[in-house]
């Protein structure tokens, strides 16, 4: 495998953290009630892609492979409860 073809892999792992990350923070503007003391969007997207990626690899070590469905079910379970933490949804 040449190093572009790693790199094109490395992309493919990380993009489905990096659409989500990106996707929660401003679907919480939609839904959410705007709240004094809140990180900038941008912050919050950096903060649950950090996440993301760290359950995506926690599921690739633990399976032994890329893609399954418990991995990304996980995925989106952290990326909401780091959401929820950020934004102190347990004041609301």
């Amino acid at each position: 495998m040449g190093p572009v073809d790693l790199f094109i892999h490395l992309l493919n792992f990380a993009a489905p953290a990096f659409f989500l990350s990106a996707a929660v923070p401003l679907m919480t503007r939609v839904v959410m009630r705007p709240g004094a003391g809140r990180p900038a969007w941008w912050m919050q997207a950096v903060v649950n892609f950090a996440v993301g990626l760290l359950v995506l690899g926690a599921g690739l070590w633990f399976f032994g492979r890329d893609g399954k469905m418990p991995t990304y079910a996980a995925l989106v379970a952290a990326c909401a409860l780091c959401q929820w933490l950020l934004l102190r949804g347990w004041r609301e």
